[in-house]
């Protein structure tokens, strides 16, 4: 049954990973960026949905909380989204998102940053870091309901890494996506710009629909 129970929490970690929000999170993170930042970002933004997930639902196993301060996450990673694309439509009509071509070795080399200066900085794995941590509040009691599948029905660390491995399965495929769009796309301002304002827009409604919903 153990084994079991873990197969059960990697496939919810998986169909919890194909969520809109999700996937648009990802999207926001990673357009523009490199192979090696895209799949950091993506590891990292696993691993703090998986460690969020991981807390609140060990405080929601000991505290018996109402399902209306439950609600309160979901409002938390819909607000998030919704932001961020509030955030890149902000940036794309002030003209914020640059991009630079150089040849380096041979090879056409394409640099895009947000802002009037280019910078080299680690803010965006920090960043997805801890959008996966506020985005696993809202997961918490999804999380809860698989849990109480199993014969336990108790949250440890080995569940979580289960789950965050099924997350991250489906976040590395997703970035791969993006990673095809970066490499095809993202050739001049002008599709610079459509794609940002595209990600932007997805992400609006996404947001406001699970706020209204």
């Amino acid at each position: 049954m153990e084994n079991f129970g873990l197969l059960l929490i990697f496939w919810y970690g998986i169909l919890h990973a194909f969520g809109p929000d999700h996937l648009t999170a990802i999207a926001d993170f990673s357009i523009g960026k490199s192979k090696k930042k895209t799949m950091t970002i993506t590891t990292m933004f696993a691993i703090g949905h998986g460690l969020a997930l991981f807390i609140f639902a060990k405080i929601l196993d000991t505290y018996n909380i109402s399902e209306a301060i439950l609600g309160y996450g979901d409002i938390i990673s819909a607000s998030v989204i919704l932001m961020m694309g509030v955030y890149l439509l902000f940036m794309v009509f002030t003209d914020r998102i640059q991009l630079k071509k150089h040849i380096h070795n041979g090879k056409e080399h394409v640099h895009i940053w947000f802002g009037k200066e280019h910078k080299h900085d680690n803010r965006d794995t920090s960043s997805a870091f801890t959008i996966g941590v506020l985005m696993g509040v809202g997961g918490v009691r999804g999380m809860l309901v698989t849990l109480g599948m199993l014969e336990s029905g108790s949250v440890d660390l080995v569940m979580v890494v289960a789950f965050a491995l099924g997350v991250m399965v489906i976040f590395v495929g997703f970035g791969s996506v993006i990673l095809y769009i970066n490499k095809n796309l993202l050739n001049s301002k002008q599709n610079l710009k459509r794609v940002f304002a595209t990600a932007g827009v997805v992400s609006v409604v996404v947001g406001t629909n699970m706020i209204l919903g």
